[in-house]
């Protein structure tokens, strides 16, 4: 299958590794990956921030970039929910009934990582090798909009050496919200203070999501209080394989701080 790359503004920018990890994980899978180039900014951050006039152009480019596509793929549940959620309907608010047909079609075509997986090629076991303990964050976009459900966890699960301890309260928001941590600070730190206290209650050693936003924001409060625990994508525990029988290790398999 060829699949298209949406690689988000995040990744690209902050969190390269996961969307390099997207690829190697689908290449290993037998996929062709194409990373079309005039891809750009979603618009997500203009829609929240009521800026929805000045989405229109952002929406006719990333329909005109991955239109020839089949399949498109994005290692981002928050960026797939503004493709499927809100393209369409910033469209047709600017009175462009075509536009809004197009973003549709491409909504249709358009996965988060673990959709894609299990929905589309139809496996949850990736012959992924991750040796640690691992608490998995569902994102509120991906959980909420997309509604992946247990997916990430049942690709997780599958994956050898790899120990999954449950996270309490799993459900609620890490705070981040995009302009929200920003606008409503106070509010965003104290709901990131009960996350970083259910993750750290787990004992593990790495705690994993779909989105880079989250991570970006777990993370950051993890860093801060010393922890050890490091915050690593989805796709970053599934790109990496058993190491060979000469016992020699895989780069990949690195924890990043």
């Amino acid at each position: 299958m060829r699949i298209a790359l949406f690689v988000t503004c995040l990744a690209d920018t902050v969190f390269p590794e996961a969307a390099k990890a997207t690829v190697r994980l689908l290449e290993r899978l037998g996929h062709e990956v194409v990373f079309p180039a005039g891809q750009t900014c979603c618009g997500q951050m203009h829609v929240n921030t009521g800026y929805q006039a000045q989405a229109v152009s952002l929406v006719r480019r990333h329909v005109r970039v991955f239109d020839p596509y089949d399949v498109v793929v994005a290692p981002s549940g928050s960026c797939v929910g503004s493709v499927r959620h809100q393209h369409a309907m910033v469209a047709r608010r600017a009175g462009d009934v075509r536009l809004a047909s197009r973003a549709e079609s491409v909504a249709a075509r358009t996965f988060e990582l673990s959709e894609l997986l299990v929905d589309v090629l139809g496996v949850t076991d990736v012959g992924a090798f991750f040796p640690h303990r691992v608490t998995y964050h569902p994102t509120c976009h991906s959980l909420r909009m997309l509604r992946v459900a247990d997916r990430p966890v049942r690709l997780l699960r599958a994956v050898r050496g790899l120990e999954l301890v449950e996270l309490p309260a799993a459900e609620q928001c890490c705070g981040f919200g995009g302009t929200f941590a920003v606008k409503n600070a106070d509010t965003s730190s104290a709901m990131l203070a009960d996350k970083l206290r259910h993750v750290l209650s787990t004992g593990a050693d790495v705690c994993a999501a779909g989105d880079a936003s989250c991570l970006m924001h777990i993370g950051g409060g993890l860093s801060r209080s010393g922890s050890a625990v490091r915050t690593v994508h989805l796709a970053e525990i599934l790109a990496p394989t058993e190491p060979d029988r000469a016992g020699g290790e895989r780069s990949d398999l690195v924890v990043r701080s």
